[in-house]
Formats: C-alpha cells, structure tokens, sequence
C-alpha cells in the first residue's frame, strides 16, 4: 500500500497520541536506506548525518549484518531468556573483551531506557541504598525511573517522579569555558555528596550528552567525578546509549577518559536497527543482582545474531579509527563555519558524534530552519539541545569523505541564508 507523507500524517492523527511528532514542515516519506543514504517515495536521495539517532553506526540495510539476521530468522526466531541458545552467550563472550576494565558480566533486554532502569536497579540491590545522583542535561530514558534521573525538562514529564534524585550543574554550560563549568559541575557533586551521599546509590552519566546539546567535559572530569563517588561508596553508571560502538572514535567513550565505571549500559548501535539493550557490571557489583528476573526478548537469538554481526563488522572494517579520520575532517570543516559565522557559537564532541551550537536565544527557530533546507538539499541532520539550538552531526560510520564535504558545502550555503536574514 503506497502512502503519501500528507496520509501519513493524517494517520499518526487519527490513530497515534498526541505527542506523536516528526522533523520537519515538509517531511519526506522514508521508504529505504542503503549504507549512509536514506531514499523518500519520489526517490529522492538524502544522505543521512543522524543515523537514526545514532543507532546505525554501521548503515542502512547493512548486507553483511543483514545476511547474518536472515539466515537466524530462517533458523529460530524466539525462545526466551529462559532456554538455552548460543547466540546470547556469543554475544556476551564478545562484548566482555571490549568492555572497559574488569567488566564482565552482562543482561540483555531491549532498549536503552530498560538497560539504564535494569542498571539503576543493580545499583540500589548492591548499596540497599535509594538515591540517585545525576546531571542537568542528561538524557537516559522515558519509564518512570529513567525520566526521574534525566535532567532535561521537556523529556521530565511524568508528574510524579522519583524525589530522592538530586542533580549536579551540567559539566557544560552556554558561553562558559568547559574548564570552568566542569569545576562547577564538580563543586555541585561535592555538595551533594555531603548532604545526601550516605543515600545515594548511583551516579548515572553520559560521557557526552547527546539530546542535551553534545555536551562534553574535559580530560579530567571523569577521574575526579570517580574519585569523589568512591569516597562515599556510590556507584558510577555510565551510559554510552549513544556514544557506544566506536560512534566516538573509541570503542566506548568513556575509554577515552581512561575511567572503568562499575555500570555500563548501552543498546541502539549494538542492534543497527534490531531492538536490543543491555547493562554490563563489574563482577562484584554483578553478584548482587541474584533475584529471579528475565526481559521476555532479551536474549533475543535475532537480536543477538545481531549484535555479534555488528561487532564483527566494527572490527573488520576498523569503525573506530574511521570515526576519529572522519570525525576530524567533520570537525575542521565545522569549526571552519565557526569562524566564518559569528551566529555560531561552538563546535563540540568526539569522533563522529558532533554538535553545532546556536545562540540559546532564538537558536531553536534558527536550527528549524537549517535542517528543514538542508533536507531540501538532500541531507538529514539532527538537532539537540537544552534550548534546541544545537545542530547535530552523528552519520552511519559508514560515511565517506565525499558526503561530509559535499555536506558542508551545502551547510555553508543555508549558515549564509541565515546569517544574512534571507531565509
């Protein structure tokens, strides 16, 4: 059945929620992708700088990973947790000699905000403590608990959420040096920890926080945090939803920070597509989840299948070093904008997961209007942000030389419409 985008529309009316929304005046409708390229139902070509929100680190349709998924669903579909299948143990083998440090031990589920709710659980079982510790803008999820520990406004709209949440100053803030807001940042955790850190059983991060602008500390942030957190016995949960699966140029970001967490939680990239999540804990944090629990399709054997394609194309096609080559050629061609631009404020992030900051006044209108002519131009780029003013640049890994630099010609020219008033 052929739909139009105007149809489309007209359905997600009739039959979604009301907060149903999408990108776009005009949008396109999507009907196929292939590696970094998405096709709409006129046959349009876009070249895709968002990756789905940073879940096809590995492309579209991927054919490697996609044979793999094929010959497991000709095989066996679901069995559940409970029963015994290879794939889910493969899978962990593998992901234990790519998680930081000593972490070893891993539960599947089926997506982020179910890997970071399993991972706060872990937490509270392992200290008998309640609290949590957290940071403005950071972003970990829509349940109850999930949206308690995120910091940005518009995605906190439970009205009843957790109270014994406290959240420390963002390590980065609008137009302050990213020395000066990480000691602030750091400052606020101290004061925490004083009043409330007997209560506190985890700390819950993002080692650069995506929705909440690309947000990203400096070298030393992490070490100090650690430290701090430890003196008071609280556990440290990293969340690399987002940043994992070589997206930052690193297998996971927080190895770049030369910090091993205790909690790790991550899903989106590991499926490139296919639903799957999971949270991974040092043994000794590990051992305390003991009670009878299980995710009906964690474990899943097509999910897991999979994950174990992923990991086997990130290495073969070296998806972490093409992420920092890449990543650097994005980055000098963004950061040439800057300078071109006064209207831009800053450039921030890591590898292939890039932000392009616009004033907090007015940004937002701005940043509507760049990705609305940008997809004219044939390019889908993201947009973030505490005040939504923040370009987001996050391909499928996949990407080429080519596609950024014809991206940032295009870029160039819609900046200039703006920056000129003619849009």
């Amino acid at each position: 059945m052929h739909l139009t985008a105007d149809e489309i529309i007209t359905l997600k009316k009739q039959y979604f929620y009301p907060n149903s929304m999408h990108f776009y005046k005009n949008p396109p409708h999507i009907v196929r992708g292939e590696m970094q390229y998405l096709f709409d139902d006129q046959e349009k070509r876009y070249t895709d700088f968002f990756a789905g929100v940073t879940v096809l680190n590995c492309g579209h349709s991927n054919p490697e990973i996609l044979a793999s998924v094929k010959r497991q669903l000709e095989t066996l579909q679901h069995t559940s947790i409970i029963y015994l299948t290879a794939p889910m143990v493969t899978l962990a083998e593998r992901l234990a000699e790519k998680l930081p440090g000593d972490i070893s031990k891993t539960f599947f589920c089926s997506t982020g905000t179910e890997a970071n709710e399993g991972a706060l659980l872990l937490s509270r079982m392992h200290t008998g403590r309640k609290g949590f510790m957290a940071f403005e803008g950071g972003l970990h999820g829509r349940s109850h608990l999930t949206m308690s520990v995120t910091g940005i406004p518009m995605w906190r709209i439970d009205p009843y959420l957790e109270e014994a949440v406290y959240f420390a100053k963002p390590f980065v803030v609008e137009d302050v040096p990213v020395d000066v807001s990480c000691e602030a940042s750091l400052q606020s955790v101290d004061e925490i920890l004083r009043e409330h850190g007997h209560e506190i059983a985890a700390c819950i991060v993002e080692p650069i926080q995506g929705n909440g602008g690309m947000n990203t500390p400096n070298q030393s942030f992490f070490k100090a945090l650690k430290k701090r957190l430890e003196a008071y016995g609280v556990l440290l949960i990293v969340d690399e939803i987002q940043t994992g699966f070589a997206r930052t140029g690193s297998f996971f970001a927080i190895e770049q920070f030369e910090v091993v967490p205790d909690i790790i939680t991550y899903a989106k990239a590991l499926g490139n597509g296919i639903p799957i999540g999971a949270f991974s804990a040092i043994p000794a944090v590990a051992a305390s989840f003991n009670k009878p629990s299980a995710s009906t399709l964690g474990g899943n054997p097509v999910s897991c299948t999979a994950g174990i394609a992923v990991l086997d194309y990130i290495e073969k096609h070296d998806l972490c070093q093409r992420a920092k080559t890449l990543g650097e050629i994005l980055r000098k061609g963004l950061e040439a904008l800057k300078d071109k631009y006064p209207i831009i404020k800053e450039v921030r992030g890591l590898g292939l997961m890039l932000g392009m900051a616009f004033p907090a006044d007015g940004g937002a209108v701005i940043i509507d209007e760049i990705i609305e002519k940008m997809k004219d131009r044939g390019f889908i780029v993201g947009k973030n942000g505490l005040h939504r003013n923040v370009l987001a640049f996050q391909p499928p890994l996949v990407v080429e030389a080519s596609d950024i630099n014809d991206m940032l010609t295009a870029l160039d020219a819609v900046i200039g419409e703006a920056a000129s008033g003619t849009f």
